[in-house]
């Protein structure tokens, strides 16, 4: 049966706007870190790079290139870990702009896809097409652990009254947020999804 994530991992990926607490376990991605302002040109280069190699997982059965235990599925979506540079931190988070951005995109793979194959899959696609990012790309094992999360409906500026909220719930609950790092997971494509109907799944660590 095929694999998708909308359905079987609802709890991961597709929350109700409230927010709620989870444990996120260990999960592979391809991953490639970058800064700057994701409205800018180089931003689709980045998230290219990472659909390229996911889909050349996808479809590597069809070039008789499937690694072992593969079965069909959909790809998962597309994934950014936030954060501001330090340069930004020192003129206080409320001076920084879109260019103090840094980031870690990623797109989570199968189980079945493990290091070595990983590897094989970033070479065949560097032949079949050459990208100076490819060089960039890292296979991962990313453990979150303890988050609160919660779908965000809308464009991403209104992004921080969804983290309001997620902070009071928080709180509330005996979780404190670790860090100023968040994780975004893009449900909608925002070429094609007007900004108030954009969904988006927003997350941060918390500890107690």
């Amino acid at each position: 049966m095929k694999h998708e994530w909308r359905k079987h991992e609802k709890a991961i990926y597709l929350p109700k706007p409230q927010p709620t607490q989870l444990k996120v376990p260990a999960f592979n991605y391809f991953t490639v870190e970058g800064a700057g302002n994701p409205n800018d040109e180089f931003f689709g280069d980045y998230v290219q790079t990472l659909c390229a190699l996911s889909y050349a997982v996808k479809m590597s059965p069809k070039k008789g290139l499937a690694p072992s235990g593969y079965e069909e599925y959909t790809v998962y979506p597309l994934e950014g870990v936030w954060d501001i540079s330090q340069e930004a931190k020192k003129k206080g988070i409320e001076h920084f702009d879109k260019s103090d951005l840094v980031f870690k995109l990623m797109i989570r793979q199968p189980d079945f896809v493990d290091a070595n194959y990983a590897v094989e899959t970033i070479e065949r696609v560097k032949e079949d097409k050459p990208n100076v990012l490819l060089e960039k790309v890292r296979f991962e094992n990313i453990e979150e652990g303890d988050c609160i999360q919660m779908l965000h409906l809308g464009p991403y500026d209104s992004e921080p009254e969804s983290f309001a909220r997620m902070e009071e719930f928080a709180e509330k609950n005996g979780w404190m947020r670790s860090s100023r790092k968040h994780r975004e997971i893009y449900l909608s494509d925002a070429r094609r999804v007007p900004p108030e109907k954009l969904k988006t799944t927003l997350r941060f660590k918390v500890k107690k």
